[in-house]
């Protein structure tokens, strides 16, 4: 806007845009060229002399020609006050009472009459225009007028007016002006309110103000940050003294339940959701691409980006070394540990564990989670977080309470969680992560049986727990077994075991889709391949495929080469199996291309690359290259990242393992970090976005084909649950009547069905201004389901250790215990129903 009581001056050089290009371009200037302005013809009949300008405006700068096609005896340029050049040629009705282009018009008596094609084109003038009405731009129009406009440019109003206010300020006295200022301003106001409100108001009626899929009125799990504050959040409370803000998005800021606050970082679109008066809402959204924990999950459409959560909740020598450096050698799994810690009263003892559940994993893993693109996490447990038996080092049930924090903090970040069980009694594959460094004795050995009826009832309880309304959608996948190692335990045993799984689960659940969790069985170690038609008319088996280069031959091949391999390899078994079993998804996979990194193959145990580890004597190379990742230069950091995300692109849906390793006692730094998420987003070679990844494998040469429609009963729908009687026929009836190593299993020991059942708690979380608690669930789901005890050992029968009992190692019975066990059909004793309180 120019300034009040100076020259205007509209045209610098040039004239302005026309919309006719044959226009004249002449300026007339009468300061630089005066032989165009006679001045002593200053008031011609359609113009004012300057006597008449209006209060307060400035001496015209420049005159102009008037408009082609003007009376012969009209002089060949106007007083125009800022007309400026030949525009578009007159109508017939154009006469000396309409005046310039660019000027005020302040010689216009009349309005143009109202059509062009009567009074117009005769010559008629229309009714007579005040004095504040003669300032406007188009000659042919005015603001008054519903017809007859025909503007200068593309740029006038609706109707075809063109007019220039910056002009009629120019114009206009200075009182006069600044009114138009109080105007204005006034009017940004309101255009700023309404913006605000177009934008407040759909979050409010679109992600706060819906209770979204919460069931009951339950309660908040103790963990979970219960304020939070930020420049995109929403107070949806309905208390109007309580200004807790429940929502936000990119930006807000979270308070935790210790004080401590951060930054929600999300430019994916994500937002968080968390009401203390609603603790049970799902309204969180991870990211833009993925569903709101309240909306169905499509199997066959929607794409898990996972990571774990691993060495959290059940501890692993590389994940955590801290934790075994300090009882080194002796601590070389968690059995073991539990040993050392309890022995350590001065150390800390066993409290040592919950220190570290509560400070490996907290609510701000969760969010940076959601914010690395992420939106789902895989959670290893063990069976010691339900309870554990005399003999058993374990600390019992502690882990439970933190995994439950982690449920919370999973919904009010929108993520979803596959809860893994992965440490079974006895061990399903003898390896430290397991709970004991073995032998396999779940399903093998002379404690086989045993071992696997505890495991059944423990995953009972699990699911009881999980399928309850609180928890189902935020917990929609469980893992049967982590890594059963099927060579040793044999095909026979463990499909008749995943046969009583898939039956004990759905009679708890019901069957079909929103009936309980997809249940997800990894693959054991025989190839993806052999599960093709296996388990036909399941209800909901997804299977689980854990790919790893690091534990096979060692190579020092180029990244290119091993990224290439990535997707000749894993590309056919993911897709594969969509068609022929169901839902598939790589429940591990990481960046080692080697074993190099502390404890990566246990502790003590050396490393395969540099020909360490037992039974290999091939020196490849130096780990240090490997582990010492802040010497890695771009070349290497860009390396690999390609290998990242050729897996991710490869493997389409998957949980990366894992999302962090703690650093060593030793150095203070991770030693391990092919293997962490967090770590690699932090340095650079894992993708900010992991969506990035896609295209990766064509890129290199191989073409990815789309998976297959997953069957119907694979989701959930028409025949799920109805295996056939020929499929299972071809498997022993539970419990199996032999092992791989035992042919007569029958006179293994066993446990009977008569104990108590054990229930999981959920936190006791007091309602906002009272002392009432929400419902946080029973923990039992459906107390409707076939009848069945825990199983406890038979009074009187004698039970080798659960983890040592190989038939090399304990001698086969040569008959079954002669205590009396409990018949399936007896009622068994009521669950105990439990509770925490923080």
């Amino acid at each position: 806007m120019a300034p009040s009581n100076v020259p205007y001056n509209p045209i610098e050089g040039d004239a302005p845009p026309s919309p006719n290009p044959h226009r004249s371009t002449a300026a007339y200037d009468p300061v630089n060229n005066p032989s165009n302005l006679d001045l002593t013809d200053v008031n011609y009949h359609d113009e004012p002399p300057m006597s008449q300008l209006p209060p307060g405006a400035s001496q015209p700068r420049f005159l102009a020609p008037r408009f082609q096609g003007q009376d012969v005896n009209e002089p060949g340029f106007r007083t125009s006050y800022a007309s400026s050049q030949v525009s578009l040629n007159a109508p017939s009705y154009q006469t000396a009472d309409y005046d310039s282009v660019h000027g005020l018009n302040f010689g216009q008596q009349h309005r143009p009459a109202t059509s062009l094609t009567s009074s117009a084109a005769a010559g008629g003038l229309g009714s007579p225009l005040l004095p504040t009405e003669r300032y406007h731009d188009d000659p042919y129009s005015h603001a008054n007028e519903s017809a007859g406009a025909i503007p200068l440019s593309p740029v006038g109003t609706g109707q075809g007016y063109r007019e220039y206010p910056e002009k009629r300020d120019q114009y206009t006295s200075p009182r006069q002006k600044s009114k138009r200022k109080l105007w204005l301003i006034l009017g940004i106001i309101i255009l700023i309110l309404l913006i605000i409100a177009a934008v407040g108001i759909p979050v409010y009626i679109f992600i706060v103000k819906p209770r979204l899929n919460s069931s009951t009125e339950g309660a908040k799990t103790d963990g979970g940050s219960h304020t939070g504050t930020g420049n995109t959040g929403t107070n949806d409370s309905n208390d109007s003294n309580d200004h807790v803000v429940v929502t936000g998005s990119d930006g807000s800021t979270i308070t935790t339940e210790n004080g401590t606050t951060f930054t929600y970082k999300n430019s994916f679109g994500g937002y968080w959701y968390y009401d203390p008066k609603d603790p049970f809402n799902n309204g969180a959204k991870a990211q833009s691409y993925t569903p709101a924990l309240n909306e169905t999950w499509d199997w066959n459409n929607d794409r898990v980006y996972g990571v774990n959560l691993g060495g959290w909740l059940n501890t692993e020598p590389f994940i955590s070394p801290a934790l075994y450096e300090k009882y080194y050698p002796n601590a070389v799994d968690e059995y073991t540990l539990s040993q050392q810690m309890a022995a350590d009263t001065a150390g800390g003892g066993l409290k040592q564990l919950e220190d570290h559940y509560a400070t490996f994993i907290t609510e701000e893993d969760f969010a940076a989670i959601a914010a690395a693109g992420l939106n789902w996490v895989r959670i290893p447990i063990a069976f010691w977080a339900i309870e554990v038996w005399d003999g058993e080092p374990f600390l019992e049930g502690v882990s439970w309470k933190y995994f439950l924090k982690g449920v919370q903090w999973a919904r009010k970040y929108g993520i979803r969680i596959n809860l893994d069980f992965h440490a079974v009694p006895g061990s399903q594959n003898g390896w430290n992560h397991s709970g004991r460094l073995g032998d396999p004795n779940f399903l093998h050995g002379v404690m086989g049986l045993a071992n696997a009826d505890r495991t059944l009832d423990y995953i009972r309880t699990f699911i009881q727990f999980i399928s309850q309304p609180e928890y189902k959608d935020v917990i929609p996948m469980f893992g049967v077994v982590n890594e059963p190692f099927t060579p040793t335990i044999g095909p026979n045993a463990m499909n008749s075991f995943y046969l009583q799984v898939h039956d004990l689960v759905r009679d708890i659940t019901g069957r079909g889709e929103g009936n309980g969790p997809m249940l997800s069985l990894h693959e054991g170690f025989i190839g993806a391949s052999n599960w093709a038609g296996a388990f036909p008319g399941a209800d909901r088996f997804a299977l689980d495929l854990h790919p790893y280069f690091a534990f096979g031959a060692q190579t020092n091949d180029p990244f290119e080469t091993q990224a290439l391999r990535a997707c000749t390899s894993w590309v056919p078994n993911t897709n594969g199996t969509f068609g022929t079993f169901g839902f598939t998804a790589a429940g591990e996979f990481s960046n080692a291309i080697n074993d190099c990194g502390q404890y990566v193959n246990g502790v003590g145990l050396g490393t395969r690359y540099e020909g360490t580890f037992s039974g290999i004597t091939t020196v490849t190379g130096d780990c240090k290259t490997w582990t010492d990742y802040e010497s890695w230069t771009q070349d290497t950091k860009d390396g690999v990242k390609l290998f990242a995300m050729a897996s991710m692109d490869a493997l389409v849906h998957f949980f990366f393992w894992t999302w962090k390793i703690g650093p060593t006692l030793a150095t203070g730094k991770v030693a391990a970090p092919f293997w962490s998420y967090s770590l690699g987003l932090q340095e650079g070679w894992m993708p900010a976005d992991p969506r990035e990844a896609a295209g990766v494998c064509a890129s290199l040469g191989v073409a990815s084909t789309p998976a297959a429609q997953l069957p119907a009963t694979a989701t959930g729908g028409p025949g799920a649950g109805t295996i056939s009687a020929a499929y299972r026929a071809s498997y022993t009836a539970w419990p199996v009547t032999s092992l791989a190593d035992v042919p007569n299993a029958a006179v293994l020991p066993t446990y009977t069905a008569t104990g108590t059942l054990k229930t999981l708690p959920g936190l006791s979380i007091t309602t906002p201004g009272s002392t009432a608690t929400f419902d946080a669930g029973s923990g039992w789901f459906n107390p409707n389901a076939t009848p069945l005890g825990a199983h406890v050992p038979i009074p009187g029968c004698n039970y080798p250790d659960e983890y040592s009992a190989q038939v090399d190692q304990v001698p086969i019975p040569t008959a079954a215990c002669a205590g009396t066990k409990r018949k399936r059909s007896e009622q068994p004793a009521a669950p105990q129903i439990t509770a925490f309180r923080p």
